[in-house]
């Protein structure tokens, strides 16, 4: 067996009972637990897997997986522990090093079945098979091996059987479908719930490191687990002690008289790893870690101890969690006091953060279903935290404050299932440099660039803020009222100043004010005190009464023209004097209101609050300021906007040939192993493997061959275009290093020795293009993120060479301003979002009359170019700028590709962190 064999890393991920294996390549030395897998199984077991009860078959299969590999063969073995628990292979059969189909095997450990071993195992031969270009399993099967083809039917894959007496010929094809994302999703959503219980509902805690003075962490957390309620069994480990706050001490983890479900280690860092270690060992099924400042070496200890011993872990460097369910009152955190019983989800990095949002929910009265403080996420994410949430039957409504991301396009297709049945919120962190540079110092691991968390945001259904004082507002309307059907928002007001203010609040939030009808009108009127003024906003004027106020907001409520209703209020002599409480004609109205109402109070203490109805069935928000009001306003009306269209879905496109496109790539960076810009003949080679329209060109080293090139390419005007290239040319107009609107052989000629001259020494040669009709100039574009794939940017085109500082290695043109970017595969709804974004509509559209450019084949550029990013990760960056846009087509006029040796990486496989 040769070193190749490990080319593929060892992961660690989870069964269905939440156990964790190891995955990993065979090894020449794992041939005796090989076949001593086999020799432990029962007779009955080795006539399935052998279709003959020999125990000569073990040692043969133990050969067979630990000879030295062939092309075309990968074995790959799940272990816990450091013991082989499964097996599974495939074999093209041959050393054809393009073989499209291959025969696979599996094997599970007696007494392991029905825990999802197998399927696992399937699940990375799968994702290897793809990446060899495999498209094919086959596998033969007894009839009676029942367990075998249930595994094979419930995969996700389309399989096809052809029964053969007694055996049955399963055929499998790996297509990379939804179907089959969905089904490795749901299995990977279920293992993650059910290894997260010891964590969130832990029988039994042992806080490490507790102290026996006031000012410990430890104390802190053994304190909160106390007052808080647990009802679980709780025990203190400290040598020096007997009993700490009235809890039983221990002098270690092993000394406990039951083994914890839940270690809170408070350590110092350099006791961590030995007291994960010792945890493991004691069978401890999850860590809590909420010391900073391990280095490198504790932290890479740490983690090793953890995935060793099958424990989850959440930290280091964190606040704790805690999980309001009244049959347990876990609190094992350090704040200051219990969070109030509720349900919203919270999960954040930052300590502080953490803080200000569990006193924010409490304040509210919304409460916490379950914290998180995740620290720096070694282990447990946002992405688990969102699969708690969706399952636990307590939270609607989450709250998340993430500086990275280990595993986003995974975290994205579960946050876009997740935000179908609850709001996901999120506190819109490190954006600007300062704050990734802030964040990256505290969390251990580089903040995401704006750009692409923008996307990942948008695209997910995701609410984004942009502090923690906005989230609270967002959440407050969100947990009370009904989402909006729109951004229309009608104004109601007893001060004229404050309607003025409100209705800047609106516009600004992107809202809109809608004129009301004359019937309208007239009904408001006849209920308004006189000298009231209906537009948008309603004056009610000082002297209205709560019953005027009442029924004016209940029958702009039973009107069709808006979407939500916004009551700017402030205390008056006229209300006092009468006894009237303005505010109770919000809280006190009868029935329920189908559309949003939010009040405005400006002399509110507190930035929001939430006001309960009279009924008690209830609650209303009410904010200190009018932006708060609108922001909270718009945020509903873009989720209500993103919930109301069906989900996305990704366009099957003729005319691409993948395994082409594979192919040049994989040539050219055979010819330039450390990657780089390709030549305009290559890059337009890879092009025209996705369809990719581009102007016609041709490619000229002599000042000879750019005449005849000019004479071939010349259109009606007989105008022609040259550009200059040589390796490394980015902005051939910053350079100076194009010649427009050139006419005659002897312009070509003098153009030809021009660019000669100036570029002696770098000039490689020229690309000659006829003159391009006009049209709109737009820009398209790819970075390859190393943690979130393939960004795809679109917005306005042409000569500017603003360099994009905010993304990551880019040196892609921004022109006519920052793109926006998608990321990749884009849906139909993507690319409908791209083009309609405010900075291009307008030209697209037809502006001023003129006629759209052909927005179809604007469209099915952006999906080829997702699709080219998609298919190849070796694609570091991308850059058609511009393509112009007309009536009759579209077309890229000039393109850039970078590549670099990149391997493949499969975003959803099922694997930790």
């Amino acid at each position: 067996m040769t070193d190749d064999t490990l080319d593929q890393p060892a992961v660690h991920a989870l069964l269905a009972d939440g156990r964790m294996v190891r995955i990993r390549p065979v090894r020449r030395d794992d041939h005796d637990q090989l076949q001593g897998l086999y020799e432990e199984m029962s007779p009955e077991n080795l006539r399935l897997r052998f279709f003959a009860a020999s125990r000569r078959s073990a040692a043969r299969a133990a050969d067979r997986a630990c000879a030295p590999r062939h092309p075309g063969y990968r074995a790959l073995l799940a272990e816990t522990e450091g013991q082989v628990i499964g097996l599974a292979e495939y074999d093209t059969g041959g050393t054809e090093p393009d073989a499209r189909t291959a025969e696979i095997s599996i094997a599970v450990a007696d007494g392991l079945h029905h825990r999802g071993v197998g399927t696992l195992l399937v699940e990375h031969l799968v994702s290897a098979a793809r990446a060899e270009g495999i498209t094919t399993f086959t596998a033969d099967a007894l009839s009676e091996n029942h367990e075998v083809l249930r595994l094979f039917a419930d995969l996700g894959l389309r399989t096809a059987r052809r029964f053969e007496g007694p055996e049955v010929r399963c055929t499998i094809a790996l297509d990379d479908s939804d179907s089959y994302l969905s089904a490795v999703e749901e299995r990977g959503r279920a293992a993650d719930i059910t290894s997260m219980e010891p964590l969130l509902r832990p029988r039994t805690v042992a806080v490490v490191g507790a102290g026996r003075k006031p000012g410990s962490v430890g104390r802190a957390v053994l304190h909160q687990l106390r007052t808080g309620g647990y009802t679980g069994q709780l025990y203190a480990v400290n040598p020096g002690a007997h009993a700490i706050l009235g809890v039983p001490c221990h002098p270690s983890v092993t000394a406990l008289p039951r083994t914890p479900d839940l270690a809170v280690l408070a350590v110092p860092a350099a006791a961590v790893p030995a007291t994960a270690e010792e945890c493991g060992k004691a069978g401890v099924r999850a860590l809590l870690v909420v010391t900073a400042g391990l280095d490198a070496g504790q932290a890479k200890a740490l983690l090793t101890a953890c995935r060793e011993h099958g424990m989850r872990l959440v930290g280091p460097n964190c606040l704790g969690l805690s999980n309001t369910d009244p049959a347990l009152h876990l609190d094992a955190t350090f704040a200051a006091g219990h969070p109030r019983p509720g349900t919203a989800g919270v999960a954040v990095q930052s300590g502080g953060v953490g803080i200000a949002l569990l006193d924010g929910m409490s304040r509210l009265g919304i409460g916490v279903s379950s914290f998180v403080s995740l620290g720096d996420k070694y282990d447990v994410s946002g992405n688990d935290m969102l699969q708690w949430w969706e399952s636990d039957g307590r939270t609607d409504l989450a709250l998340l404050h993430l500086e990275s991301f280990g595993s986003p396009r995974a975290f994205s297709r579960t946050a876009r299932r997740v935000t179908r049945r609850m709001p996901v919120l999120t506190v819109d962190a490190g954006r600007t440099e300062a704050g990734r540079r802030a964040a990256a110092s505290h969390t251990a691991a580089a903040a995401t660039r704006t750009m692409t968390r923008g996307a990942l945001f948008t695209q997910a259904g995701i609410t984004a803020t942009r502090s923690v004082g906005e989230l609270l507002e967002a959440a407050a309307l969100l947990h009370s009222q009904p989402l909006p059907a729109g951004p229309r928002v009608l104004i109601v007001t007893n001060a004229g100043g404050a309607g003025v203010l409100a209705a800047d609040a609106c516009a600004e939030a992107g809202l809109t004010l809608p004129t009301p009808t004359p019937e309208l009108i007239d009904e408001l009127l006849a209920v308004l005190p006189e000298g009231a003024a209906v537009g948008n906003p309603v004056d009610a004027t000082a002297a209205v009464s709560e019953g005027q106020l009442m029924d004016c907001v209940d029958r702009i409520m039973r009107y069709g023209g808006i979407d939500a209703v916004l009551v700017a209020l402030v205390p008056t002599a006229v209300a006092a004097a009468t006894g009237d409480d303005l505010v109770r004609a919000l809280t006190g109205a009868p029935g329920q209101r189908t559309k949003p109402v939010a009040a405005v109070r400006l002399e509110q203490a507190l930035p929001v609050e939430l006001l309960p109805t009279a009924q008690g069935d209830g609650t209303v928000p009410s904010y200190a300021e009018p932006q708060a009001a609108a922001r909270a306003l718009a945020h509903a009306a873009r989720r209500a906007a993103w919930l109301a269209r069906p989900a996305g879905t990704i366009p099957d496109l003729d005319g691409v040939e993948t395994e082409r496109a594979h192919a040049a790539v994989a040539a050219w960076l055979d010819a330039h192993p450390d990657g780089g810009w390709l030549d305009p003949r290559d890059c337009a080679e890879l092009l025209d493997c996705y369809g990719i329209p581009q102007l016609s060109w041709a490619w000229a080293d002599t000042e000879d061959g750019a005449v005849l090139a000019a004479q071939r390419l010349r259109g009606a005007d007989g105008r022609v275009v040259m550009k200059a290239h040589w390796p490394g040319l980015l902005h051939k107009s910053a350079e100076h290093a194009v010649h427009l609107d050139l006419r005659g052989d002897a312009q070509v000629r003098a153009a030809y020795r021009d660019l000669e001259t100036r570029f002696a020494g770098l000039l490689t040669g020229v690309v000659v293009q006829p003159l391009a009709d006009r049209g709109t100039e737009l820009f398209a574009g790819v970075v390859q993120d190393e943690v979130f794939g393939p960004l795809v940017l679109f917005g306005l085109g042409g000569t500017a060479t603003e360099i994009l500082a905010d993304l990551p290695q880019s040196r892609l043109r921004s022109t006519g301003g920052t793109p926006i970017a998608r990321l990749a595969p884009l849906t139909d709804h993507d690319v409908h979002d791209l083009i309609t974004a405010p900075r291009c509509a307008p030209l697209l559209l037809g502006a001023g009359g003129a006629r759209p450019v052909d927005l179809e084949g604007l469209e099915r550029l952006l999906l080829r170019l997702s699709r080219m990013a998609s298919d190849l990760p070796q694609l570091a960056e991308a850059d058609f700028n511009p393509v112009l846009a007309t009536p009759g087509g579209v077309s890229v006029l000039d393109a850039r590709v970078r590549l670099l040796p990149r391997r493949p990486h499969d975003p959803y496989l099922r694997r930790l962190r």
